[in-house]
């Protein structure tokens, strides 16, 4: 076995050398996805410190009862914000909801698009589909490496990390979602003289809507899983705190973060679950 790690292929070796280059000529370009980044989370922190934290819980608790007209709902939100309010959490909680918010944006933004093409084009899909599972099985310390070379300490290698992990599942369901579309909905749209872009629009993305709905629910929840890997990078939210617990062994401010990261979990997947999930339940 000698003879053959003496002859070891310089990987390591050659993914440096990648990022040595782009640092020295991108680094213009980082810089202005980072900018932009930071404007996008800024905007949504400002959308959700600007007002007092009770108004946010009463905007919350009304947009939890108009979709989903349920009062036990609308009561859960209002409670759970309101503990985390209790606890002193409510800017680490904007902080991570920001993060979380942004990274599903962008998230949806390229992986329904890139969805959907695969669904039209399974060729595309057999060359893209281990890219995807690359994402999702390297450990995210690797590419949070570079990231962090490339973007500086901060929440900008924090959100890149999420999205690289997250982008996966918007596009394998809106991908499903799209090609389960049954033959005979799309030979009716034909029949109908429906072009491309009508069949798209009036006919697959609606039938595909309950996968990307569970899509985006399963972004959001794998967007919350890297809160802690985001504070590591220097990302604010609650991260902080679970990491501070766990250098210290403080077991009371563990569960306390603990608790508001699951209320944030509970809430957000009943706030964006599909509408026939929804009525399955009933």
């Amino acid at each position: 076995m000698e003879w053959l790690t003496e002859h070891k292929l310089p990987i390591g070796k050659w993914a440096k050398w990648a990022v040595d280059w782009l640092t020295d000529n991108a680094s213009g370009f980082f810089d202005a996805i980072s900018v932009a980044i930071e404007c996008l989370i800024e905007s949504v922190l400002w959308l959700l410190q600007a007002p007092h934290p009770l108004g946010i819980v009463v905007i919350a608790t009304g947009l939890a009862f108009v979709v989903r007209r349920s009062f036990v709902f609308s009561a859960f939100v209002a409670l759970s914000l309101l503990l985390i309010i209790n606890q002193g959490y409510w800017d680490e909680t904007t902080e991570t909801l920001a993060l979380i918010l942004s990274s599903t944006f962008i998230c949806m933004l390229i992986g329904i698009p890139v969805g959907v093409y695969s669904a039209h084009h399974p060729k595309f899909f057999s060359w893209v589909r281990p890219v995807l599972d690359l994402m999702q099985t390297i450990p995210t310390f690797v590419y949070l490496i570079p990231a962090l070379i490339l973007f500086g300490l901060g929440v900008v290698p924090g959100l890149i990390s999420t999205v690289v992990f997250a982008l996966p599942a918007s596009i394998r369901l809106t991908q499903i979602g799209v090609a389960s579309t049954p033959q005979h909905l799309l030979e009716a749209g034909e029949a109908f003289g429906a072009t491309y872009w009508q069949k798209l629009f009036k006919i697959e993305l609606p039938f595909a809507l309950p996968n990307i709905m569970a899509g985006l629910t399963q972004t959001i929840m794998l967007s919350l899983s890297m809160v802690v890997i985001a504070a590591l990078v220097g990302a604010d939210g609650l991260g902080v705190p679970t990491l501070r617990a766990l250098n210290t062994v403080n077991i009371a401010k563990g569960f306390e973060v603990g608790i508001a990261i699951v209320l944030i979990a509970i809430v957000l997947d009943r706030f964006f679950k599909s509408s026939e999930d929804k009525g399955g339940k009933k």
